[in-house]
């Protein structure tokens, strides 16, 4: 039996997931995006998980779809692709788990793309990013298009998607493509989890609700979005978690979430 595209390691609440594909450096096929929705569909029923590090084995996060199979596939063929790579990737965004994507090296292409869809970016120093389909006459199709520009803006990831150009770890994360940038030497897998614990620390209703208004406003008018968020607000104050958060606060010690 060939050993699965992707391994998960639990932490208590935190879980660790690897694409193991480190021969075609973690490029996306139709095996990988298959396990990769089906690897978060277990751990969404697993209700100890809140948060997952997703990352690549070897010297690459994902250094983008497999070209190999994609090179061959008609119109339909291609249509039916990205259907697949943009439903396991909207599966990832609009996930209760919250997701942190930890570039340990090239993320071009569709890895780029699976990294926009994670909540937080952190990347090694030599990560390499970028969105190079133009070069193969294609455009993003796992929703590049989409979450770049509104991640960074039209201006800045219009040169990166026009030129296809890749940018190294600094760049991305003075643009903000990157959350923090992790010194070479220092363990990524540690930043990313020291991300998680902080938010293991806080409301696990609240951290969702939040989540979940943040990226339904994205989608809608900001007059619309404040009126979200101040549903959501107030809603809040039905369940023992806001009760909890404020009385510990004001008992100075630690809630019990």
């Amino acid at each position: 039996m060939s050993e699965s595209l992707i391994q998960i390691q639990k932490e208590g609440k935190l879980a660790i997931l690897e694409i193991n594909r480190p021969s075609a450096l973690n490029a996306l096929n139709e095996s990988v995006l298959k396990e990769l929705t089906a690897a978060f569909h277990s751990l969404e029923k697993d209700e100890t998980t809140r948060v997952v590090i997703i990352t690549g084995q070897g010297k690459a996060f994902v250094a983008g779809a497999d070209i190999a199979n994609m090179k061959d596939l008609d119109v339909s063929g291609a249509e039916e692709f990205a259907t697949l790579g943009q439903g396991t990737f909207d599966r990832i965004q609009k996930s209760k788990l919250i997701s942190i994507a930890a570039v340990n090296g090239f993320a071009l292409g569709g890895g780029l793309e699976l990294a926009l869809a994670c909540d937080i970016r952190i990347g090694s120093e030599k990560a390499k990013l970028g969105l190079p389909e133009v070069s193969l006459g294609l455009i993003p199709g796992f929703g590049g298009t989409q979450r770049l520009s509104r991640l960074i803006g039209y201006g800045r990831a219009a040169e990166l998607i026009f030129t296809g150009d890749m940018i190294g770890a600094e760049e991305a994360y003075r643009i903000g493509l990157l959350n923090k940038l992790v010194k070479d030497g220092d363990d990524l897998i540690s930043v990313a989890k020291t991300i998680a614990e902080s938010i293991l620390k806080r409301g696990p209703i609240a951290v969702a609700t939040a989540k979940n208004t943040i990226l339904n406003g994205l989608d809608t008018q900001f007059a619309k979005g404040i009126e979200l968020e101040k549903k959501e607000f107030s809603n809040l104050f039905y369940g023992k978690e806001s009760k909890e958060g404020m009385t510990a606060f004001l008992e100075k010690r630690a809630p019990n979430f």
